[in-house]
């Protein structure tokens, strides 16, 4: 059973960058595309950033376009999302998922970590 986990998160001031991790591990990986979400407190759930497995095209949210990138490592089924310029508003459970069929479906999440940006 193939399982997400992320990591990178913590706390940070207003300008400082983060780098969030997730791994793909327990089974043989293959997706269509991956993707970070995000949820701040009494939030709905919403996109960041896509990536496509097999080209490396990206898709991004205008809330971070610019200041975010996501990245893959195929090797590793590793997917990163580099975020510069943190804003306080970035504060939020940051959760990457698997699309494995390319529906726009994902329907393999990770557990989520947690970013909290100060003043």
């Amino acid at each position: 059973q193939v399982q997400l986990v992320e990591s990178g998160g913590g706390l940070v001031q207003a300008g400082d960058s983060l780098r969030l991790s997730c791994a793909a591990s327990g089974g043989t990986f293959s997706t269509y595309s991956m993707g970070w979400f995000r949820q701040a407190p009494g939030k709905a759930r919403e996109f960041v950033a896509d990536i496509r497995w097999s080209t490396g095209w990206t898709n991004y949210a205008n809330s971070v376009k610019g200041r975010f990138t996501i990245s893959r490592d195929n090797a590793k089924n590793t997917v990163y999302l580099q975020m510069n310029s943190l804003k306080p508003e970035d504060t939020a459970v940051y959760y990457c998922a698997a699309d494995p069929d390319g529906n726009s479906l994902y329907d393999l999440w990770g557990q989520g970590t947690q970013v909290a940006v100060s003043e």
